[in-house]
């Protein structure tokens, strides 16, 4: 790494590391990992806060700096030339014609280049590979991060290799094959795409991409913090709704405001509610428990759907220092969470992004959510990524001849 501006720190045992070559699990704690449990060692990028601090004249020269004093990157350059992160963030006060007591924001992360949150963990790899010369990069997917890494590569003249599941469907590798990624189809797993990506990087010297593998990912996803931060006139959030699968989003949402907190920029965290599928709770129900337990996953929510969270163990710690909560919902409720979304907003989310807000609207059935409060949702994927979820609930009235009283009986 020809910068050294930061460096990394594992999670488990403290060591730290100089970002002096590429790194991503602790050496040292690594070794003792098994398939029967989230993975140790995974490792957290830390820069020279003090410096920064010293260095700052407030929060403007920040915000001027594009946050890149908090980037483990040399040059803004090195940044894909798309249009990634600065998402929206609309303010609802009322659903279904009901005002409520409390606001939410929705943080659309579907108009990211490829309609979803992963792109900003797949630029800052990228980034992160152009300025240390790794040609390829390497990455485990279901769909939607091999797509964001395929075209965020295509956009940078890097090649992209993208590991997946014979079972995955085609719609979902269909951006993957447009923007000219090398697939390779294994008969198994994600984990098993996972444990092969690994191996292909120790072999090839290729640059790996996964969440909660390569640290850079977080660092990616924290820029959602600084963002949300602006957009609210620089004022904490009292709740942030984060759908979860590894928990590597909500690692990254932390990661953001506690690097703001260390700067004295914020006086206080916010409340990050972790939410799962019931059907794919093996974070959430292994939060606290001496010794973990893996259940079969099988959500309507592809994206969320996993059955190891490789960033448990961060996850955990970060729920225990800064006080988060987890929550989990049913599918049903997801669908109809995705329903109200889109009838109410306009926004078309998919459901693992639909979870989130699923999980905000189970809050406020059960009134924890006091009155006046402010509270995100984290919308990190678009509805079109996975039409099949939704087909169930498509219905069309039959087709009747074009008469204005065959309209009339539609229409009321």
């Amino acid at each position: 790494m020809k910068s050294g501006k930061f460096i990394y720190k594992c999670t488990d045992c403290d060591r730290e590391y100089p970002a002096s070559e590429a790194r991503y699990l602790c050496p040292s704690c690594s070794k003792s990992n098994n398939t029967d449990a989230p993975p140790r060692g995974v490792l957290k990028t830390l820069y020279d806060y003090d410096l920064i601090r010293q260095s700052l004249t407030g929060l403007t020269d920040l915000k001027q700096n594009c946050f890149c004093k908090l980037m483990p990157f040399d040059d803004m350059r090195s940044l894909p030339p798309l249009r990634i992160g600065n998402t929206p963030l609309y303010t609802v006060n009322e659903i279904n014609g009901l005002e409520l007591p409390f606001t939410i924001h929705l943080k659309d992360d579907s108009q990211n280049p490829t309609w979803s949150y992963k792109d900003r963990a797949s630029a800052i790899v990228s980034a992160n590979a152009k300025e240390n010369n790794y040609g390829t990069i390497v990455a485990a997917s279901t769909g939607n991060a091999g797509s964001s890494m395929a075209a965020i590569c295509a956009s940078q003249q890097q090649k992209a290799i993208i590991i997946v599941p014979e079972a995955v469907r085609l719609t979902r590798l269909t951006q993957i094959i447009m923007c000219g990624a090398t697939i390779v189809p294994i008969t198994g797993t994600y984990d098993d795409a996972f444990d092969l990506s690994v191996k292909a990087t120790e072999e090839f010297g290729w640059y790996n991409r996964n969440t909660a593998f390569n640290p850079l990912t977080i660092e990616g996803k924290k820029t959602a913090s600084f963002e949300l931060f602006e957009q609210l006139h620089f004022q904490v959030p009292d709740r942030i709704f984060v759908p979860a699968g590894d928990g590597v989003i909500a690692s990254g949402i932390y990661k953001g405001f506690e690097e703001l907190h260390i700067l004295n920029l914020i006086e206080r965290m916010p409340v990050i509610v972790i939410v799962q599928s019931d059907k794919s709770d093996n974070l959430v129900r292994n939060l606290g428990l001496d010794k973990f337990m893996i259940r079969s996953s099988s959500t309507i929510a592809d994206s969320i759907s996993v059955d190891r969270p490789r960033n448990y163990h961060m996850t955990q710690q970060n729920i225990r220092k800064y006080k988060g909560e987890a929550i989990t919902v049913s599918d049903d409720e997801i669908m109809s969470a995705a329903k109200m979304l889109a009838v109410n907003t306009g926004l078309f989310a998919e459901p693992a992004a639909a979870a989130a807000f699923a999980g905000l609207l189970s809050y406020r059935d059960s009134k924890r959510l006091p009155d006046g409060s402010s509270n995100v949702v984290m919308l990190t994927g678009s509805g079109l990524k996975d039409l099949r979820s939704v087909t169930s609930a498509l219905k069309t009235p039959a087709a009747v001849e074009p008469t204005i009283e065959n309209l009339k009986k539609l229409i009321h």
